[in-house]
């Protein structure tokens, strides 16, 4: 059983930034192709950013040099470091892995 569990989301104004977190639990962590996805209100679920096991990364076009993908192997966690944040990124956060999802953490950018 994989869980997975987000932190670090929260309010921010308009240009700042904000780093979440993913640890999982699961023993194969270093081998696993992590991803962030998103879902604002009323929108569907939508991918953000992956990271493979060799510390290879993509991005939705939409957060390209915005976004950065990390990992640490050591601690099992995956982190997502947003800069020059926009109203129009308010969405939760979901953490997935194959077939598992994290409960999400909220990201609100408003002034």
């Amino acid at each position: 059983q994989v869980q997975l569990v987000e932190s670090g989301g929260g309010l921010v104004q308009p240009g700042g930034s904000l780093t979440l977190s993913c640890v999982a639990s699961t023993s194969s962590f270093s081998l696993a192709v992590m991803n962030w996805y998103r879902q604002a209100p009323g929108k569907q679920r939508e991918f953000v950013a992956r990271i493979n096991s060799y510390g290879g990364t993509n991005y939705a076009d939409y957060v390209k040099d915005r976004f950065t993908i990390s990992r640490d192997n050591t601690k099992k966690t995956i982190y997502l470091h947003m800069s020059r944040l926009q109203p129009a990124v308010t969405a939760v956060y979901y953490c997935y892995r194959a077939l598992h999802w994290g409960q999400g953490t909220q990201v609100t950018v408003s002034s």
